[in-house]
């Protein structure tokens, strides 16, 4: 929790609560569903919240904004996001039933009416958001055909609407059939813990794309 405090001192007594809660909800529901694995569950801060986090580093959402959470497991990053941004509305998806059940129970206990989490494949999402994001789920010329159809127009943020990844490792294979308009940004720039090193926060913004 301290980790979350250095990068983001601004946060309301409210959402210190709703950060707090996550590590005994998360620790709980992991024993009954496995959604993080064993190793990383004591890594929860570093490991899962404050990687989601690193989105609100590259843009803070505006009031209104709506953004899919696609393939969102357990609740990552939609549910730091949601609590991160109560002003705006979130739609969590997974095609896995039971990791659903966790982002439903997680995010009913700490009372983050915000996020809805749905089990839902993407394919069969027909709802329109400023912005999709996801972590790690597929590589990002996959991603784009499948949710490009949910990128609404209408314009509401500074950043042009789009898709917003995390991801780490070697990307220039998956970013290459959008080089000249996917934004790169290596998340060390934003936390200094050494795990972060090798870790992005990609953004690609939809309106240049060919629809």
């Amino acid at each position: 929790m301290d980790k979350i405090l250095k990068y983001f001192p601004e946060l309301t007594e409210r959402q210190r609560e709703q950060f707090e809660a996550l590590d005994a909800l998360y620790h709980d529901w992991n024993a009954k569903i496995n959604v993080i694995s064993r190793k990383d569950i004591d890594q929860l801060y570093e490991h899962h919240v404050l990687h989601s986090l690193a989105i609100a580093k590259a843009i803070r959402f505006r009031p209104g904004t709506r953004i899919l959470d696609f393939g969102t497991g357990g609740g990552f990053p939609g549910i730091p996001l949601g609590i991160l941004f109560p002003d705006c509305e979130f739609k969590l998806i997974d095609g896995t039933g039971k990791k659903i059940r966790v982002a439903q129970e997680v995010s009913q206990a700490i009372g983050l009416t915000n996020c809805h989490p749905e089990h839902l494949r993407g394919e069969d999402e027909k709802g329109q958001y400023h912005f999709v994001v996801s972590r790690a789920v597929m590589p990002l010329p996959d991603l784009v055909k499948i949710v490009r159809k949910n990128i609404a127009k209408p314009q509401l943020n500074a950043l042009p609407n789009g898709i917003i990844c995390l991801k780490g490792g070697d990307l220039q294979a998956e970013t290459q059939p959008f080089r000249n308009i996917v934004e790169t940004t290596d998340i060390s720039t934003f936390f200094a813990e050494d795990w972060y090193k090798g870790k992005y926060v990609i953004y690609l913004p939809v309106k240049s794309l060919n629809r």
